[in-house]
């Protein structure tokens, strides 16, 4: 990994990565809020660099994070950030807001727990449970019967293994998340049949 820290650099890096593969289109601007320990100490530590190389698609060891803002500057992505003083329950903690080259907006929350290790707990303000351990089909849709039924048959028909499963909602009948580890990428073509399948998705991502 580029360090200095785990949490503070590799976790940040993890984090912004995802942010990256879940908004899928060239990315125009960036916003990042920072809270807690990332706020406190996340400069002296490189969080911000770890962060803008994520959003570049660099990995935890990429020797081009400590040129992160002049590679930002020299594709054109808008880089702004916030240190905030708003209590958080988790002390590294970040929200990204991200719009891409044709004004489509997303909204990721993350921390990173150590060790290198992260979890997203919210995609456009849905709260959700993503690892970024496993390969991972991010399904929005919207909450009637028989939409996750669906999606797991052809999964099994695509032969993709579900490895593990979790439904989050806003509220009945009202938007909802399918975050579906599987042991196998999902790809793009598979993306396509998904949700050519299903009429009740409305987005759907992998990463």
């Amino acid at each position: 990994m580029t360090g200095p820290s785990s949490s503070h650099t590799a976790g940040a890096v993890r984090i912004a990565y995802i942010a990256r593969r879940l908004i899928g289109t060239e990315i125009g601007s960036v916003h990042f809020t920072l809270y807690g320990s990332f706020a406190e100490t996340g400069r002296g530590h490189g969080t911000d660099k770890a962060l803008i190389g994520g959003i570049l698609g660099f990995m935890p060891d990429d020797e081009r994070i400590r040129r992160a803002y002049e590679l930002a500057k020299e594709q054109g992505v808008q880089v702004d950030f916030t240190y905030s003083e708003e209590p958080v329950d988790h002390p590294n903690t970040v929200k990204i807001e991200l719009l891409d080259v044709n004004d489509r907006k997303m909204e990721v929350v993350g921390r990173s727990v150590g060790g290198g290790n992260i979890l997203i707990t919210e995609i456009n303000e849905q709260a959700v449970e993503l690892s970024g351990e496993y390969p991972t089909l991010i399904v929005s849709h919207r909450d009637e019967p028989g939409v996750i039924a669906i999606v797991s048959q052809v999964l099994a028909q695509l032969k993709v293994n579900i490895a593990f499963m979790r439904v989050f909602r806003h509220g009945r009948g009202r938007d909802a998340y399918m975050c579906i580890e599987t042991d196998t990428p999902v790809t793009r073509e598979m993306q396509t049949i998904i949700r050519q399948l299903c009429p009740g998705i409305t987005e759907i991502f992998a990463v």
